[in-house]
């Protein structure tokens, strides 16, 4: 006959300043031998944030030196270029979600929304410095195409930030 043994759930714990997911682990007769930490990244600190300014970097620097996202910006509607502004939120929301959050959202929803916008507004910042340095972001001239060629870079830059943000 097969004995179920009720295993204590993990929990979350503040260890050295970040958080931690205590996992128990026990024997086949259900007792406790030794417990596992899981580092919980579910809060948007310093550091995650140079993660997010270096990862936007790796992608934005090649894609904003080509001459096809400069025409891109000339060339596409502004609605075509919304359109690419959304996909990018989205995708960036749906990755952080799977990446840090799928475990407990559950009282950390701000921290959430800070870390899908931080990162969004971070790659943003990060393009329009390139383009800008590039001059291939004509500000006070043109500023929409300033802005439609930095959200159209900033897809790709984004996706990368995401990415490096997920190094521990």
């Amino acid at each position: 006959m097969e004995q179920k043994v009720e295993i204590k759930e993990s929990t979350i714990k503040r260890i050295g300043g970040y958080l931690h997911r205590i996992v128990p682990i026990a024997d086949k007769s259900g007792e406790i031998i030794s417990y596992a930490l899981k580092p919980l990244m579910l809060e948007f600190k310093p550091r995650d944030i140079m993660q997010v300014i270096i990862g936007s970097a790796l992608l934005a620097i090649p894609v904003s030196l080509t001459e096809e996202a400069w025409n891109l910006g000339k060339s596409l509607p502004i609605i075509n270029v919304s359109i690419i502004a959304i996909i990018s939120l989205i995708l960036v929301s749906v990755f952080v979600y799977f990446n840090f959050y799928r475990v407990t959202l559950k009282g950390y929803v701000t921290d959430y929304i800070k870390r899908v916008l931080g990162t969004y507004i971070i790659s943003l910042i990060v393009v329009a410095l390139i383009l800008t340095v590039i001059q291939k972001c004509p500000w006070g001239i043109d500023n929409a195409l300033a802005i439609k060629r930095v959200i159209i870079v900033a897809f790709p830059a984004a996706m990368s930030g995401t990415l490096s943000d997920t190094i521990k």
